[in-house]
């Protein structure tokens, strides 16, 4: 899926586009839902659907299989806007594995990256938030030398939040929501089971992407009900 703010600059670019509503929808935060039934629509994903690890299967999306490389398989979705609230729903069919859920965002020097990891691990949870500084020997860069960004400049940088036991077992339905509001977040899992909020400075940026990192061995990962607005303005 070509992204709303990529689309606005094509317009723009092509004078096709008057720049008073080039800015309103380059800054139009998502509305988003998707239930994976009949009217299901896989362009608004990034990741091709079907693809070799994940398609839409008895009104779920499933991913399965060991991925490439390194890495699990990924689902990713294209989003926009700063505050914005964020939920979907989730079961793993066997034993083990784990899904780690990204938010990226604007890293504050012109790029994108992570912002904020949710690892929903099968004994517990565990949060990361990935920050960005020119600083290359700040004392929180990420951890193997990871590079610059190539187009910002800036090293990522990783914190590291202890792992909140959660029994997470089991084949049950688990919902994930985040709520962002200027440089707040709260994440949830299981309306009350679960809950935690983080302040930090980088969260007060655009939001650009979610990521479901997923490894779910053959029998895979179902996720369903995925929800993107715009969030309430805290009291």
């Amino acid at each position: 899926m070509i992204s709303t703010t990529f689309q606005t600059l094509v317009l723009l670019t092509a004078g096709l586009l008057p720049i008073s509503q080039a800015v309103l929808q380059a800054t139009e935060p998502s509305q988003f839902h998707e239930t994976f039934g009949e009217n299901f629509d896989a362009s608004r994903f990034s990741t091709p659907i079907p693809s070799e690890h994940t398609e839409v299967r008895d009104g779920v999306l499933w991913t399965h299989g060991p991925g490439v490389g390194n890495y699990p398989p990924m689902v990713y979705l294209p989003v926009e806007g700063t505050d914005l609230t964020i939920s979907f729903r989730y079961r793993q069919l066997e034993p083990g594995g784990w899904m780690w859920f990204f938010v990226d965002g604007d890293d504050g020097f012109g790029s994108v990256d992570h912002m904020l990891r949710v690892k929903l691990l099968r004994d517990g949870v565990q949060l990361e938030v990935d920050s960005h500084s020119k600083d290359a020997n700040h004392p929180l860069r990420q951890k193997g030398g990871h590079p610059a960004d190539k187009v910002s400049g800036a090293y990522r940088l990783n914190e590291f939040l202890p792992v909140d036991k959660l029994d997470l077992s089991g084949t049950d339905w688990r919902e994930v929501r985040v709520v962002f509001v200027g440089e707040q977040a709260d994440i949830s899992v299981d309306g009350g089971t679960w809950t935690q909020t983080l302040s930090r400075p980088c969260f007060n940026a655009a939001k650009r992407k979610l990521m479901w990192m997923q490894k779910g061995g053959e029998k895979g990962i179902e996720v369903d009900d995925i929800r993107v607005s715009p969030s309430a303005p805290r009291r």
